[in-house]
């Protein structure tokens, strides 16, 4: 009896025209439809190289019951609570709109040719370090709203390491074989191998971090080209290198002529002591004599 008076009251009230939504407010027989909806999944971060492109996806789904005018915003969220958020790009009245002149707006457009047809992802290009932020979508549409943020990290290659060697590349002594990019985000990795007669040797230890390969007791059997390697997460590069092995000299061939050698500068030396003696006494000799004729 109770439910029959309430549906006469309510047939009475509302015509089939009126809102639906606002016969969600006043019953709980029916099911309200959920607002505007991101639907764009994905990474949370995304890593790419610098020079390269990316998209962004904010793709949208409105409520039946979003009926206000469509409103899209892309900002790079500020990682200081006390800082503004930057806009960077939106979409309203059927017209886009690009926010300042700074690093993060520069090769920004939407995807889509018209975003107002679910999809309001953005396109960036010619990446470089400056546009890595954590970009936040916002698809406005009253009464619904939505929001979805990605992070970007731009990374930088690894620039081509510069391989040489340190040590004489003696036979028996220890070598180091040292590789070094100048730039490249990190972290980067480095990994020495020979490129050919054999694997790496056995008595030789690498750091990957430092990018150095000790040889600790050279031989003429780990003589030959070894190539560096350096990565991180978007890149690689390498060097090769040439090593040698020289054989140690003939420590009795140094002695002899080091020997002679010194033998050979003490003649010299003599010869000019006594040429040296031999014009100074000529001088005064013919001092002598001049002075004695000057007396006559």
């Amino acid at each position: 009896m109770l439910r029959d008076s309430r549906s006469r009251l309510m047939s009475a009230f509302f015509t089939p025209g009126l809102s639906v939504s606002l016969l969600c407010l006043l019953t709980t027989e029916l099911k309200c439809a959920r607002g505007m909806q991101v639907t764009s999944t994905g990474p949370q971060t995304i890593q790419k190289a610098e020079g390269e492109s990316v998209s962004l996806g904010c793709r949208y789904t409105p409520s039946p019951f979003d009926t206000g005018e469509l409103d899209i915003e892309w900002t790079a969220v500020s990682p200081d609570n006390a800082q503004k958020d930057q806009m960077l790009m939106s979409y309203t009245s059927g017209t886009t709109y690009i926010h300042g002149n700074h690093a993060l707006a520069k090769g920004l457009s939407f995807a889509a040719t018209d975003p107002s047809m679910g999809d309001a992802s953005i396109s960036i290009a010619l990446l470089s370090p400056a546009h890595s932020a954590t970009y936040q979508c916002k698809v406005r549409k009253s009464p619904g709203v939505d929001t979805h943020k990605v992070s970007l990290v731009v990374l930088v290659n690894p620039s081509v390491p510069k391989c040489w060697v340190e040590g004489g590349e003696m036979v028996g002594e220890a070598v180091s074989l040292h590789c070094k990019s100048e730039t490249g985000s990190t972290p980067l990795k480095y990994r020495w191998r020979r490129e050919s007669a054999g694997p790496s040797p056995a008595a030789s230890t690498q750091n990957s971090v430092t990018g150095e390969l000790r040889i600790t007791n050279h031989s003429q059997s780990f003589a030959g080209f070894y190539l560096c390697e350096v990565n991180n997460a978007v890149g690689a590069e390498h060097c090769r290198i040439n090593v040698k092995a020289k054989k140690p000299p003939n420590r009795a061939a140094v002695i002899v002529g080091t020997v002679v050698g010194s033998l050979l500068l003490i003649f010299i030396l003599l010869v000019f002591i006594g040429i040296l003696y031999w014009k100074l006494s000529n001088r005064r000799r013919f001092e002598k004599e001049f002075s004695n004729d000057i007396g006559y």
